[in-house]
């Protein structure tokens, strides 16, 4: 533990978002982690929940609009080395969506694409991985989150 007080925290959310055996993927198209593979997600907006700032951050980077109520928390994430700008604790969310639901890179996206469960990448920017394996495992104990 340290005795640094102004340790300043910023607040995401991300999504995991499936459709028909797929979820979807963007490519981050900014440092860091510039062009490797992540889930759709970023910072919460002062006045906003995690659950608006993930549904907004979805469509902003995807084009896919889901409603907040169809959100599930999957866990939060607060690894003090889970991102290279500093502390950065993270709600993540899981979503399905419709067969047919199509989607477009925009924002910080420079590319999205519905990747196949059983073709998932064992690498994705942050610990975006392990929240991916956490949202298709199920419920888990706050231990393993």
């Amino acid at each position: 533990m340290t005795d640094d007080t102004t340790e300043r925290i910023t607040y995401t959310a991300d999504v995991v978002c499936i459709r028909d055996g797929h979820v979807l993927l963007i490519t981050r198209g900014w440092p860091p982690h510039e062009g490797r593979l992540a889930l759709p997600g970023g910072w919460v907006d002062p006045g906003e929940t995690s659950l608006s700032a993930a549904a907004r951050e979805l469509w902003e980077e995807t084009g896919v609009r889901v409603d907040v109520e169809d959100l599930v928390l999957v866990g939060v994430y607060d690894d003090p080395e889970r991102d290279p700008r500093g502390r950065y604790v993270s709600a993540a969310y899981t979503v399905t969506v419709p067969a047919d639901t199509t989607a477009r890179a925009g924002d910080d996206a420079a590319a999205v694409q519905w990747v196949r469960f059983d073709r998932l990448p064992q690498e994705l920017a942050f610990d975006h991985r392990h929240i991916l394996d956490d949202a298709l495992s199920g419920p888990r104990s706050a231990a393993h989150a």
